[in-house]
């Protein structure tokens, strides 16, 4: 594909770059890569690859923006509040670079079209949040014989690499062979994370795709960049394909895409005797509220969390604090039990039922569910 003047002039600065020139120049704008997810990550991996003059950028994303959201996912703006990531996503694109093709994927990825989507680009970018999707992102890449541009987060701590097996490399089911048990990981809205790290994350999975797709330097493909930015220091580990790993490895056990490989849930079993389940939906605690006696609300949410929404009238313990605090509690009475998602206070029902009180139930959705399905005027995080 020739460049026109116009273009020529437009990417001068990367056309002036021996390693590039304007062979690796129109290389980029024949390419096609596939992001996953317009938050924290896609977002700054999306604003480079459109001003780096990328041919096509497919974009699969289903969520909205909410206002936590724009701590760090710098794609989008206040004014965005509500709005589709893939509408506020592709106004910034086209913003950077309205030559570039922009492909939507509402649908997001999923078990069922994950090969398929893949299949049609030639590098695949994850910056998805939850571990289901990176699974999933990483067995449909190695089924469809693509490069995967891997990053991720966790508080102050990042990562990047290539997972591509087909060249030899390592796959992500390398390192971690099966998803962890849901709740022994924190995500983002327990553990937080540093805004502008995803930025330096982001900003890496773009240069790496650039490098991967015009062939130049030398790619992270066998390697992990690790990068702490408290300490503003950066290492990189060495990786080797496991001959033992589950998909790519001389007996593989996982063979195709089956949903029952990418299932977790943030519930966690039932294990008591007793006929009162471990968690209930908002409208089932609702409800209860309106019985007499009501249930005792426990909040177990940290104090910021608390000063920008709360149930009247709830016990207010953060679940670091529980262990020490629990005893205050009225053991015989019924106990809801709720925090933002609904992750913090599974645990805390888990904790307090085998402390004895068999009443605590905890409440699906947290308060973000309570403020979207029973009181709106309650403020989102």
């Amino acid at each position: 594909m020739s460049l026109t003047p116009e273009e020529i002039s437009r990417y001068s600065r990367h056309i002036r770059l021996p390693q590039v020139g304007l062979p690796g120049q129109e290389k980029l704008a024949t390419a096609r890569v596939l992001i996953i997810g317009l938050g924290g990550l896609g977002s700054p991996a999306s604003l480079y690859l459109a001003a780096a003059g990328l041919g096509t950028l497919g974009l699969a994303d289903f969520d909205v923006v909410e206002p936590h959201n724009l701590q760090r996912q710098i794609l989008h703006g206040d004014t965005d509040s509500g709005r589709k990531k893939l509408d506020s996503g592709i106004e910034s694109l086209r913003a950077i670079n309205p030559k570039i093709e922009l492909i939507r994927h509402p649908e997001g990825i999923t078990v069922d079209n994950a090969v398929d989507l893949i299949s049609q680009y030639d590098l695949v970018l994850d910056g998805s949040d939850n571990f289901p999707t990176r699974y999933l992102v990483n067995d449909a890449a190695f089924f469809a014989g693509k490069p995967l541009v891997y990053g991720s987060i966790f508080q102050f701590e990042g990562q990047v690499s290539i997972f591509e097996p087909c060249a030899g490399g390592p796959c992500y089911r390398c390192l971690f062979p099966q998803m962890p048990e849901p709740g022994t990981v924190p995500n983002c809205e327990e553990a937080g994370v540093f805004g502008a790290l995803c930025g330096v994350v982001g900003s890496n999975q773009a240069m790496e795709s650039i490098k991967r797709l015009i062939n130049v330097g030398e790619s992270l493909m066998g390697r992990l960049l690790v990068i702490d930015s408290l300490a503003q220091r950066h290492r990189t580990l060495k990786l080797k394909p496991d001959p033992q790993c589950p998909l790519c490895g001389h007996t593989p056990s996982i063979t195709d895409i089956r949903p029952e490989n990418y299932e977790w849930s943030c519930a966690a079993p039932d294990t008591t005797s007793e006929e009162i389940p471990m968690e209930i939906s908002v409208q089932e605690a609702h409800a209860q509220l309106q019985q007499a006696p009501p249930p005792l609300f426990l909040d177990v949410r940290e104090d910021f969390e608390v000063a920008i929404a709360k149930i009247d009238g709830a016990i207010e313990i953060p679940l670091g604090e529980l262990p020490l605090r629990w005893e205050a509690l009225d053991a015989k009475a019924p106990l809801l039990v709720y925090c933002h998602h609904g992750m913090r206070s599974l645990r805390a029902t888990e904790f307090l039922r085998s402390k004895g009180l068999d009443g605590a139930v905890s409440i699906r959705g947290g308060i973000d569910a309570w403020s979207r399905e029973i009181n709106p005027e309650l403020a989102r995080y």
